[in-house]
């Protein structure tokens, strides 16, 4: 059986850091994000809290893939990801989160 997964970007509430991620449950793990759940990690170091972007693949594979391409990347090119699909840099936390 296949398992999907989704590659994502975070940030801190001033748009300065990018954090490139990927997982199999996003709402699970952006809200370890949010609430610091990781101690010591990089979003926790740098206060990134707030998702700007995500792109979701029917297969993890092609999740940790895309990962791999934006880190692999440029900051300009990460920042032309966000900006195309989230202009105003909005937190998607409550497009995610059926509670939010």
């Amino acid at each position: 059986m296949q398992r999907g997964g989704v590659t994502y970007i975070m940030t801190n509430k001033n748009n300065e850091i990018l954090y490139t991620g990927m997982t199999a449950d996003l709402v699970k793990r952006v809200y370890e994000h949010r609430t610091h759940a990781m101690q010591g990690s990089f979003t926790n170091k740098y206060n990134c809290t707030k998702l700007v972007w995500y792109k979701s693949f029917n297969r993890i594979e092609e999740a940790i893939a895309e990962e791999k391409r934006i880190k692999g990347g440029s900051r300009k090119q990460k920042l032309t990801l966000v900006n195309d699909l989230n202009p105003e840099w909005k937190d998607l936390w409550n497009e995610i989160n059926e509670w939010g």
